[in-house]
């Protein structure tokens, strides 16, 4: 999980004789980011996010804490987003937190408020990341203006719940041992095992069976069972159905 990601942006002078435009309506700030949020993903090949209560109670609570004291950052209250999160009850897979402020001393008007968060964070990798992330499946978006300084505080919550997460089998039907590589990671299989997995990402899997100098490299599909099993001359072999 990747929270660690926000940004601030300059303020603007208004020049003499310009108009201040009128003060933006957050709510609808909020929907439009949401809204630019998932036409940059779908120029990426990606699906919309989903707007959920929990996470936009999540960042309501922390751009409001960071509105209220002008304390900014991702641990100004102390806590993580994650901590956050599950705090408002989310049961997440994975969780990730994009912030900024903004001023301008002429105001903005409300798509240009929104606008200008969403092109910071498409512009800043680490943000771009989170609105990017193949695997966040769900958004919750808060803007709140400080009384005292008049900025704009912005948080933007990516998730995945716990009830999206993956599950796979591996099987072992044989006598033999073998061993795996889940995302990196080595796993040890003896014969007549199973083992579920239950994953946040697309996982990657390798398989290493004796005799045969490459592992097998698979991205098990949500659901799907694995199985090796001994063929008559006793070679190992991975079936998946």
């Amino acid at each position: 999980m990747n929270a660690r990601r926000g940004f601030c942006l300059l303020s603007l002078l208004l020049l003499p004789g310009m108009a201040a435009p009128a003060q933006p309506w957050l709510p609808e700030v909020q929907r439009r980011i949401v809204e630019h949020t998932n036409r940059f993903r779908a120029a990426q090949g990606l699906p919309p996010l989903k707007e959920v209560p929990l996470l936009q109670r999540t960042a309501q609570g922390f751009a409001a804490y960071m509105a209220r004291t002008d304390r900014y950052g991702h641990e100004a209250d102390g806590r993580e987003p994650a901590e956050r999160a599950r705090e408002q009850g989310y049961d997440f897979c994975l969780v990730a937190e994009n912030i900024a402020f903004e001023y301008s001393s002429a105001d903005f008007a409300t798509d240009e408020l929104a606008g200008s968060f969403v092109r910071g964070w498409q512009q800043s990798p680490p943000h771009r990341a989170n609105m990017l992330d193949p695997d966040a499946d769900e958004t919750g978006v808060a803007v709140v203006q400080s009384a005292a300084t008049r900025r704009y505080y912005a948080v933007q919550m990516f998730g995945r719940p716990m009830a999206h997460s993956r599950r796979f089998q591996i099987a072992n039907t044989s006598r033999a041992p073998v061993s795996y590589r889940l995302d990196g990671k080595r796993h040890a299989l003896p014969g007549g095992t199973t083992r579920t997995h239950r994953v946040c990402r697309v996982p990657k899997l390798g398989v290493e069976l004796p005799g045969q100098p490459e592992a097998q490299l698979l991205k098990p599909a949500d659901g799907q069972r694995l199985v090796i099993v001994a063929g008559p001359d006793g070679r190992l072999a991975l079936r998946t159905p």
